[in-house]
């Protein structure tokens, strides 16, 4: 055979062999996310468990294809995105937030990994944490042990303080465990609380004019999406009534508000991966037992301490897992 015929032969070979992988390589598994968020509050998070992913071996492209879906804080875009997103069946479904409840509504033959600030159970996501049952597990960032913390840490931030606001969220699933737990630390530190509610982001306005009528010294949120659609306002209404803010997740403190303690959102939304792993293998949700954060955080925003004329205790920065200078 000619030395040309030679190359031609084995050049032929090679492309045959390379189709075969190809064709043999199985399709990437698709994984859903829907967040009720904008992407650019989201993101950080999205990142969080494609990293997690990662780290289980699977590659966005390749042994997965992630296809992340966003609200843009409209409840009616979720439902939308939910039943589309349910139509095209994919193979595992992440819903952050709200549209976690939307789907366990709508959706029973897809697994569902759910990431929710309140109490599963109260909201109908699941049976109980240790057997979720049906469809649908995941994790939820309502630890009620960080309630009590968040008083503590505030009490200790402004030892002369008396009277605190709460911004409760009535509708939420857990909000009357949180209350419960607030009102039980709130006495431990002889603190008077008032409780205020707020009924949708589109009442935040009113809530924050009758939180500053209260003269109250301090605020706390409990931490929800729609606080936290709106952490930027808050920011900027508490530096002008000079109250400080507090509430349970980064972002919050990240935003201009004064501290944040609760569990570390960017390590939990890694952590969704063990629940996509998992499902992906073989087991069902309804045997992957629902989990709490094993990891927490405490933020402080010492440029807004400054600029409310706070004098941070150092045993109270020392305790902060970061400082925003």
């Amino acid at each position: 055979m000619k030395r040309r015929e030679l190359l031609r032969a084995v050049a032929a070979a090679a492309l045959v062999n390379v189709t075969d992988r190809a064709h043999s390589q199985p399709a990437p598994r698709r994984v859903a996310w829907i967040a009720q968020s904008k992407a650019v509050d989201g993101a950080l998070f999205f990142e969080a468990l494609r990293n997690g992913l990662g780290e289980r071996g699977y590659t966005d492209g390749r042994e997965i294809r992630l296809e992340p879906h966003w609200g843009d804080d409209s409840a009616q875009r979720v439902a939308r995105l939910v039943g589309e997103v349910a139509a095209s069946r994919p193979d595992v479904i992440l819903a952050l937030g709200p549209p976690a409840v939307v789907a366990r509504r709508t959706i029973s033959t897809i697994p569902v990994v759910y990431a929710y600030s309140g109490d599963p159970v109260a909201a109908g996501l699941v049976e109980s944490l240790a057997r979720p049952g049906g469809n649908v597990t995941g994790m939820s960032f309502l630890t009620l042990e960080l309630v009590g913390k968040r008083i503590e840490l505030l009490r200790e931030m402004l030892p002369r303080a008396k009277r605190i606001a709460v911004v409760a969220v009535p509708e939420h699933p857990g909000d009357s465990a949180e209350r419960r737990v607030t009102a039980e630390a709130a006495k431990r530190f002889a603190l008077d609380l008032q409780f205020f509610e707020l009924r949708g982001a589109g009442q935040m306005e009113q809530v924050l004019a009758a939180v500053e009528q209260s003269r109250s010294e301090a605020v706390m949120f409990f931490p929800v999406q729609s606080v936290m659609s709106l952490r930027e306002r808050i920011a900027q209404w508490s530096l002008r009534a000079r109250i400080p803010a507090m509430s349970g997740w980064g972002q919050f403190a990240e935003a201009g508000n004064l501290m944040t303690y609760g569990p570390d959102l960017l390590q939990s939304y890694r952590r969704l991966a063990h629940f996509v792993d998992r499902i992906l293998r073989g087991v069902r949700p309804a045997d992957l037992p629902a989990e709490l954060p094993t990891q927490v955080e405490m933020v402080l925003n010492l440029r807004t301490a400054r600029a409310l004329g706070i004098a941070v205790p150092q045993t109270v920065r020392l305790r902060a897992d970061r400082v925003i200078e």
